[in-house]
């Protein structure tokens, strides 16, 4: 009876031992160990790639944010501020009242086939409302109406335009996309054309090491250098 009760203390004080061991270990050391490591050699990514305006943090390079006007009365979805640079159209599921720039809870894609909606590969004019190609026609007509401006027409539209990423929440559009948007943010904001095209070219990244992914443009680092020349002029 005596060496079962000894037998038992040896296990629960090996066990004890064990446990406030790999707590320290995995609880404690490990985790510090980790992000001092992050600190010291990715700060920017490892506290969420912050995008800094004057001293302030804005937003992050990862997380596309909406520049909207404020809703009117009877409105549901806001019109879009047209003196900025706008994003790809965002999607996801259910709204928070507290941060209304991260309005989305849930981020996520269309779920959409690509011919959802389509006739013979095409889509027609009076597609279901509830549809891909539906969408995709309506933010057609809005991105063309919204800047065909000063004589400009837009001919051609690019994909990132009239539909949202796998995210939903896509922090950068194409070169191509932000070129159709120049006469329309210039003409609002007073700038000649030139001036704000440099300012896309200059923001304009290239694929990762040459051939990952695609060229890309950043909308908030470009509204924020689109804010300061503003300002500037």
């Amino acid at each position: 009876m005596n060496n079962s009760v000894t037998n038992t203390a040896r296990l629960l004080w090996a066990g004890l031992r064990a446990l406030l061991l790999l707590t320290v270990v995995t609880g404690i050391l490990y985790p510090l160990a980790v992000t001092g490591v992050a600190q010291g050699l990715f700060h920017d990514k490892a506290n969420g790639s912050e995008i800094k305006s004057n001293g302030k943090v804005v937003g992050s390079s990862l997380i596309g944010q909406s520049y909207n006007l404020p809703l009117k009365k009877g409105q549901e979805t806001p019109e879009p501020d047209l003196k900025w640079f706008q994003p790809r159209p965002s999607n996801g599921l259910g709204t928070n009242s507290v941060n209304t720039q991260y309005k989305l809870i849930l981020s996520g894609a269309t779920n959409r086939s690509g011919d959802n909606g389509a006739v013979n590969g095409r889509c027609p004019k009076h597609a279901g409302e509830d549809t891909l190609c539906a969408w995709v026609v309506a933010a057609k007509a809005a991105v063309v109406k919204d800047n065909s401006v000063n004589g400009y027409t837009v001919q051609d539209v690019p994909a990132d335009a009239v539909t949202s990423s796998g995210s939903g929440l896509d922090p950068d559009i194409s070169p191509e996309y932000a070129g159709i948007q120049v006469h329309r943010v210039a003409e609002k904001n007073g700038l000649p054309a030139a001036q704000v095209q440099k300012l896309v070219d200059e923001h304009s990244d290239g694929r990762t090491i040459g051939f990952i992914g695609e060229p890309r443009v950043n909308v908030l680092e470009l509204n924020i250098a689109l804010r300061e020349l503003v300002a500037d002029s």
